[in-house]
C-alpha cells in the first residue's frame, strides 16, 4: 500500500485513537485521588495492544463462522474482569500480504464496525486495567469520570452542566423559601437556587411553588432517582435528574450515578466480576512486577501460590521465594531478587510499606535484573498496605507506573460480595460433594456465601452495622466450606446446630469481641443455616430472594441466579431500617 493510502486508511481509525488518548489522560490524572494510581505510557500501550488483539481474535472467529477455542466470545466490553486475549490458544499472526488483502476487502460498513469495536475494546480494557487496581470507594468515581468525559467529547453532555454537578454551585443569597417548601432543608435551598444558572432549571423555584405537594412526594420517596417526577419537570432525563438529586437528595446520588453509567456505557462498567488470579496471570511478564494492595482480611499469598503451583513454582522446592519484609531482610531480599532473575524463580516481597527506604534499592536492582536479560520464567510480586494519607508517597513512582496493580478489596454491595464469595468454591468442590450429600451441600454452601456477604455488607453501615470493626476474611469462608464438606460426609443427618456453632462461634465468632455483635452474627446463622433452606426459603431478611431448587442448579446456574434474581439492595435485606443507608450514602 502506498503512503497516501495508508494515511487515508489511518484516518478511519482516528476515533479509536482519540478514545485511547482520552482514557490515558484520565488515567494520568488519577494520582490526584490516591498516590497508588500512577500509570506509564508503556503500560498503557500494552493494554491497547491487548484490546486490539481481542478485536482481531473476534473478527477471525466471526470470519470462520464460530469462536476459536481459547479466544474471546463477545464484545470486549462484555468480558469479565481480568479476561484478556489468550496466550496459549492465540493463532499465528497473518502475513503482511494477507493483512493488506483483508484491508482491501473491507467495506465502509465493516470498517466502521471494526473501528467501533476497537473503540469499545480500548475503553473497556483500559478501564478494567485501572479498576483492578482501584479501591472500592473510588471505582464509581473513576467510571463516572470516564462516562462524563466520553459523553462531553461526543456532545451528549454539556461541560458546564458536568462542572455544575461536580462543584454543586450554591447561591450566596438564596431567595425567601415559601412555607409550603419548608420540607427542603435550608442548606439544600441555596443549591436549588444555584440550579437556576442552568437553562433546563431556569424556572425550578417557580415550578416548585406551583405544585409543592408533588415535589414533597418526590422528595420523600425512597427511590427519587427512579420514581415519577412532578409534572412540571416530568420530561427530565436521568442526567438532569442527577443534578436535582445533587442539590436536594445527595444520599441518592450514588445509586443514580450507577444507573447512569450502566445505561450509557453498559453494565460491565458498574458490575465488576470477582478477581481471578488465573486470568490475570496471562497479563504478567518478567519485566512487570505485580503489585498487591493489602486490606484487612485479604491475603494475596494463597492466590500467588495457586498460580505458582500451576506453573511449577512452589515454596517447598525453592522455586518460589516468599519474604515478609522487616528489619534485617534487606540483603536477603536483594539476593533472592537477583537469583530469581537469573534462574527463573518467583519472588514475593510482602509488607514493603514497612521498608520505604529499602524500596529505592529494590527499584534500582529490579531495573538491573530486567536490563541484564532476566529469565522468561521470572516473576516478581510485591504487596503493600495503602498509606495513611491518600497523597502520601511510600512506593517509588516507577514501580507504581509499570506494575500490574491488584486491589482485591471486599466489595461494598451485596451482589458483588455474593459473587466474590461463591468464586472461592470452584467446580472441584461440587465434584467432591458428589461423594456425600450434593443437594444439601449446594444449598448450604449458597447459604454460607449469603451469610458471609451479609456480615461483610453490614460494615458499610458503620456503628449501626457492627459495634466494632471486624476483619472477616476469605480464609474464614473457605475453612467453613471445608467444615461443611467434612460434616456432611461424616453424619447421616445434616448437623445444623453444629454447623451454626462452628461457623458463628468458632470461625467468624473468633473475630468478634462485643456480645451484641456476637448475638447478631449468631442470629444470621440461625436464620440461614436451617432445614428450610432446602425448600426455597428467603435468604435475606427482606422478601424477594429465595434459595433456588438445588436439585436443578449447578454452579453456573447459581452464579446466573445471583446476577438475574437478586433484588435491588436495600438495608432491610440486612435486617436494618431503610434509613440506615443515609449515613454512608452522604459521607
Amino acid at each position: 500500500m502506498t503512503e497516501e493510502n495508508i494515511n487515508v486508511s489511518s484516518e478511519f481509525y482516528r476515533p479509536a485513537a482519540s478514545r485511547g488518548a482520552l482514557v490515558f489522560f484520565l488515567m494520568n490524572e488519577l494520582y490526584k485521588i490516591h498516590s497508588f494510581y500512577k500509570f506509564s505510557l508503556d503500560s498503557f500501550v500494552i493494554v491497547v495492544n491487548r484490546a486490539i488483539d481481542i478485536v482481531a481474535a473476534k473478527d477471525r472467529a466471526d470470519k470462520n463462522g464460530g469462536a476459536v477455542e481459547g479466544e474471546v466470545e463477545g464484545e470486549a466490553g462484555e468480558k469479565p474482569e481480568g479476561e484478556a486475549a489468550p496466550v496459549e490458544a492465540k493463532p499465528e499472526e497473518p502475513a503482511e500480504d494477507e493483512e493488506e488483502e483483508e484491508a482491501a476487502e473491507m467495506t465502509p460498513r465493516t470498517l466502521s464496525k471494526r473501528v467501533d469495536d476497537l473503540t469499545s475494546s480500548i475503553t473497556y480494557q483500559a478501564f478494567n486495567y485501572t479498576r483492578r487496581g482501584s479501591f472500592e470507594a473510588h471505582k464509581l468515581i473513576i467510571s463516572t469520570m470516564l462516562c462524563f468525559r466520553i459523553l462531553v467529547r461526543n456532545g451528549t453532555l454539556k461541560q458546564n452542566e458536568v462542572d455544575h454537578l461536580v462543584k454543586k454551585e450554591v447561591a450566596l443569597e438564596p431567595p425567601h423559601q415559601a412555607e409550603a417548601l419548608k420540607f427542603i432543608p435550608e442548606t439544600a435551598w441555596a443549591a436549588v437556587k444555584g440550579l437556576e444558572t442552568l437553562k433546563v432549571f431556569e424556572h425550578i423555584i417557580s415550578n416548585m411553588e406551583s405544585e409543592p405537594h408533588l415535589y414533597k412526594k418526590w422528595y420523600a420517596d425512597d427511590k427519587p432517582e427512579s420514581c415519577d417526577l412532578p409534572k412540571t419537570i416530568k420530561d427530565l432525563g436521568l442526567f438532569h435528574r442527577i443534578l436535582l438529586l445533587r442539590a436536594v437528595r445527595p444520599d441518592r446520588l450514588s445509586g443514580a450515578l450507577l444507573d447512569y453509567v450502566g445505561q450509557e456505557l453498559g453494565p460491565d462498567f458498574v458490575d465488576s466480576q470477582p478477581f481471578d488470579i488465573v486470568k490475570t496471570y496471562d497479563e504478567m511478564n518478567p519485566q512487570t512486577p505485580t503489585f498487591f494492595v493489602l486490606f484487612p482480611g485479604v491475603d494475596p499469598t494463597p492466590e500467588v501460590e495457586k498460580i505458582g503451583k500451576m506453573n511449577g513454582k512452589t515454596i517447598s522446592d525453592g522455586t518460589f521465594i516468599n519474604i515478609s519484609m522487616g528489619q534485617g531482610q534487606e540483603e536477603n531480599a536483594i539476593k533472592a531478587l537477583k537469583e530469581a532473575g537469573k534462574v527463573g524463580n518467583w519472588v514475593m516481597f510482602q509488607n514493603v510499606h514497612l521498608m520505604q527506604t529499602w524500596m529505592k534499592s529494590f527499584e534500582r536492582n529490579f531495573e538491573i535484573v530486567v536490563e541484564d536479560g532476566c529469565h522468561p520464567d521470572f516473576r516478581c510480586f510485591v504487596s503493600s498496605e495503602p498509606p495513611g494519607l491518600p497523597q502520601q508517597e511510600i512506593i517509588p513512582e516507577s514501580i507504581l507506573q509499570n506494575a500490574l496493580k491488584v486491589a482485591n478489596e471486599a466489595p461494598q454491595d451485596l451482589k458483588s460480595n455474593i459473587r466474590r464469595a461463591f468464586s472461592k468454591f470452584d467446580e472441584s468442590h461440587f465434584k467432591r460433594a458428589e461423594s456425600h450429600k450434593l443437594s444439601e451441600f449446594k444449598a448450604l454452601l449458597f447459604g454460607l456465601c449469603m451469610f458471609h456477604s451479609l456480615i461483610l455488607g453490614r460494615r458499610k453501615f458503620g456503628a449501626q452495622g457492627w459495634s466494632r470493626k471486624y476483619n472477616f476474611n476469605d480464609g474464614d469462608l473457605t475453612i467453613c466450606g471445608d467444615i461443611l464438606h467434612n460434616y456432611l460426609a461424616n453424619y447421616d443427618q445434616v448437623p445444623y446446630a453444629d454447623l451454626q456453632y462452628l461457623f458463628g462461634e468458632v470461625m467468624y465468632g473468633g473475630h468478634i469481641t462485643d456480645d451484641w455483635d456476637r448475638r447478631t452474627n449468631s442470629t444470621y446463622l440461625l436464620v440461614l443455616i436451617k432445614p428450610a433452606i432446602l425448600t426455597g426459603m428467603n435468604l435475606t431478611l427482606a422478601p424477594g430472594f429465595r434459595s433456588p431448587p438445588q436439585e436443578k442448579f449447578n454452579r453456573e446456574a447459581y452464579v446466573k441466579y445471583v446476577d438475574e434474581k437478586l433484588p435491588v439492595e436495600d438495608p432491610r435485606m440486612f435486617g436494618l431500617h431503610p434509613n440506615a443507608e443515609t449515613g454512608y450514602l452522604t459521607t
